[in-house]
């Protein structure tokens, strides 16, 4: 899959993320601003990788700002934010390539 424009999907309210994607450079840009980074940042960027890489992503540049968010959240918020880049919000594969 193709991100074609900026999106993003979530808020800024606690136990929440807020994810943004937008066309990438040839690769996987990874930002991520977290209070608990030192704690969670690296499974955060491990549930963010997986879930790009189940739906067929390698060129975004991808921006988490997390609130605490558990991981089935920051995997709905990276689906949601990539969905919406391609502007497909009908037949969503929700529970099928997606695990």
């Amino acid at each position: 899959m193709e991100i074609l424009k900026p999106a993003v999907a979530g808020t800024l309210e606690s136990s929440d993320a807020q994810v943004t994607v937008e066309p990438g450079d040839g690769k996987v840009e990874f930002n991520l601003d977290s209070s608990v980074i030192n704690q969670f940042g690296n499974q955060i960027k491990k549930v963010v990788m997986e879930t790009l890489d189940r739906l067929d992503i390698n060129n975004v540049k991808i921006t988490v700002v997390d609130k605490g968010a558990l991981d089935c959240t920051l995997k709905a918020r990276v689906e949601a934010a990539v969905y919406r880049s391609v502007d497909q919000y009908d037949n969503l594969p929700w529970g099928g390539i997606i695990r």
